[in-house]
């Protein structure tokens, strides 16, 4: 059987390649639609791209926050500088010092700028694609142990959500137990009030055609109806598994719709609480699946 998914959750994964350390955080909330946001260190931009595909192909809404930490061991590893980058700098910069346009540049100034000092284990470029392909399958569990949580999350969601479809289907069938009676109902007060004003007995023909129009009129049938429908559309919804969050929220309007009517169309105090009570569980329903991707 298909399951539900959550779209709020949390997790961590690491690697190791050679003397590099790397861990992704992925934090997930609720989101219309799908959003991936990437913090990264600077130079590793380019896996950006590769990431959210990844994502994309995982999951279909929430807003996600991937976060990257990347750490190396040098405590090996020897320092060099390279010269002949040195020295092609403080040649570029002699005739803007012969001209007075800067100061000689300093020797640990020159130090600083990024290429000149460094390590003598410093990665080639298949070093660096390797390192890459890492941090990708690295990131690949993250979301799988992500895509474990929102499953978590969305197991508790299903049965949270059948046993609010239950009390629907409960007070549902109260409504329409207490429609069955309703004509009598409608007749006998509408004599009633007509009594008040009128001396001496009714026409049954008047008191059953004035009756028979304010039971069209209050008659609650069609949104029963309507209501039974959209519960078996949910529990269709809810075994074929995520992704139906945006449908489930959808169906929830509806079922919003045909309540809101049913309550304008009551005439007594009863089916007016029995409304009220479908109001709100209808409202808790739709408030549920908002965590439904």
């Amino acid at each position: 059987m298909a399951r539900l998914s959550g779209m709020t959750g949390f997790a961590r994964a690491s690697g190791q390649l050679a003397q590099w350390t790397f861990t992704w955080e992925l934090k997930s909330v609720n989101g219309k639609g799908l959003e991936v946001r990437f913090r990264t260190p600077p130079g590793y931009d380019a896996l950006e791209q590769a990431a959210r595909e990844r994502a994309k192909a995982t999951f279909s809404r929430g807003n996600i926050q991937a976060s990257l930490t990347l750490s190396r061991d040098q405590s090996d590893g020897a320092i060099a500088i390279d010269t002949a980058r040195l020295e092609g700098l403080i040649a570029a910069s002699r005739d803007y010092v012969a001209r007075g346009e800067v100061s000689a540049p300093s020797f640990d100034g020159l130090l600083a700028i990024k290429g000149v000092l460094r390590s003598e284990e410093d990665a080639s470029d298949d070093d660096a694609e390797a390192l890459h392909g890492a941090i990708l399958v690295c990131f690949d569990e993250a979301l799988a142990a992500l895509h474990a949580v929102r499953r978590e999350e969305g197991a508790a969601l299903s049965g949270i959500l059948t046993t609010v479809l239950d009390e629907i289907v409960a007070f549902r069938e109260q409504a329409a137990n207490l429609a069955a009676t309703r004509p009598d109902m409608i007749r006998d007060k509408f004599r009633a009030k007509l009594q008040d004003f009128l001396d001496g007995d009714i026409p049954e023909d008047r008191l059953a055609q004035e009756a028979a129009l304010l039971a069209v009129k209050a008659d609650i049938r069609e949104e029963l109806d309507r209501l039974t429908a959209h519960i078996d559309s949910a529990r269709d919804l809810l075994a074929q598994g995520s992704p139906v969050g945006r449908k489930l929220d959808f169906l929830s309007q509806e079922f919003n719709r045909e309540v809101n009517t049913l309550c304008s169309k009551s005439g007594d105090s009863e089916l007016t609480r029995i409304g009220l009570a479908l109001k709100a569980a209808v409202d808790q329903f739709r408030e549920q699946i908002q965590n439904v991707e």
